[in-house]
């Protein structure tokens, strides 16, 4: 997981996939947290992201690092409503603190189960993984 972790945290940004009844949705983010040896991503409940995991906790996750190598990773996720986790996130992440609090309601983590993937590259054999 360190090294899934290492390699989306090195990306700019990274894309996930979500359903929107029939319909995929895709956006750009940029937390990735482990904590408690899960990996964590974050969001708002106001946004569709989260109404669209709650339908659906499915999702694809890709990520490019500009030199050759990309990341595809599907997983389930797990909204986890403890204060401690969104504190650890926010804590990584403090310039969201202007936006989020973990005590509001509207500040959202999840953590990914069932998680499988390939790290792929132009010049390297690929690397599969799951936890």
């Amino acid at each position: 997981m360190k090294e899934i972790y290492d390699f989306i945290k090195s990306c700019p940004c990274y894309f996930i996939a979500t359903m929107d009844g029939d319909q995929p949705r895709v956006r750009p983010f940029g937390t990735i947290l482990i904590f408690e040896d899960k990996l964590y991503i974050q969001s708002g409940h106001v946004k569709e992201f989260a109404k669209q995991l709650a339908a659906n906790p499915k999702m694809e996750l890709s990520a490019f690092d500009g030199k050759g190598n990309w990341i595809r990773l599907s997983a389930t996720m797990v909204e986890d409503t403890r204060v401690e986790a969104k504190k650890a996130m926010l804590d990584d992440y403090p310039s969201l603190r202007a936006m989020y609090d973990e005590n509001d309601d509207n500040t959202a983590v999840w953590y990914m189960t069932n998680a499988k993937g390939t790290i792929s590259s132009f010049s390297a054999a690929p690397k599969e993984f799951c936890f």
